[in-house]
């Protein structure tokens, strides 16, 4: 599959070489769910931790939830082409380290990548071999339902998550693969085969 918006077709990965999954999808689908069994599944594949220039929150731990870095740290290792893909996001900087996930691949482990579509565009391009994978939810009804929750958020909020997954599902072409999410267990056995290429 080529890449809509590059012209890049991903390189076919060899037969049992380890590579990087993007996992992408609107708000509402279910990623943290279904990566959270895939942590407790599949323990042998490398998971990606972003840097950022924002402080660590109470409880989170550098180089587990995030690589905590200053902002000229960050834009060194932008300039330097160590960056995966990134982007601002509520005034601070969020990327993805690239040597980590080469270091991963190159010690054989698979690895995987959660983010949003312009990130997963980014990786594309840096590394035209990874594979892009986007979860889906089983309807645009059950995804209306899971982002409207409890009727507690405001309306303005709610159309723009809406109008954003909307966006985000009409890319799904650009992706090598699809996984609905129906239930957990199901989407993470799909994605363990992709990932790995084993039965989950």
């Amino acid at each position: 599959m080529i890449d809509a918006e590059t012209g890049v077709e991903p390189g076919p990965s060899h037969k049992g070489e380890p590579r990087l999954t993007v996992v992408s999808g609107p708000s509402g689908v279910g990623k943290s769910s279904v990566l959270n069994e895939l942590r407790v599944q599949a323990p042998e594949i490398y998971f990606s931790v972003s840097a950022t220039t924002r402080p660590p929150r109470p409880g989170e731990i550098d180089g587990v939830h995030y690589h905590f870095i200053d902002v000229a740290e960050f834009e060194r290792m932008v300039a330097a082409g160590e960056m995966l893909e990134h982007a601002r996001y509520a005034g601070n900087l969020y990327g993805t380290p690239r040597k980590p996930v080469e270091d991963a691949l190159a010690a054989g482990r698979a690895a995987v990548l959660e983010i949003e579509l312009q990130g997963a565009r980014q990786v594309r391009r840096a590394m035209p071999g990874a594979q892009l994978v986007m979860l889906l939810p089983p309807s645009w009804e059950v995804l209306v339902d899971r982002l409207t929750g409890r009727g507690t958020e405001d309306p303005e909020v709610v159309r723009r998550r809406l109008e954003t997954a909307r966006e985000e599902l009409a890319a799904e072409s650009e992706f090598d693969a699809t996984v609905v999410n129906a239930d957990v267990q199901s989407a993470t056995r799909e994605l363990i085969r992709l990932v790995v290429g084993r039965a989950g």
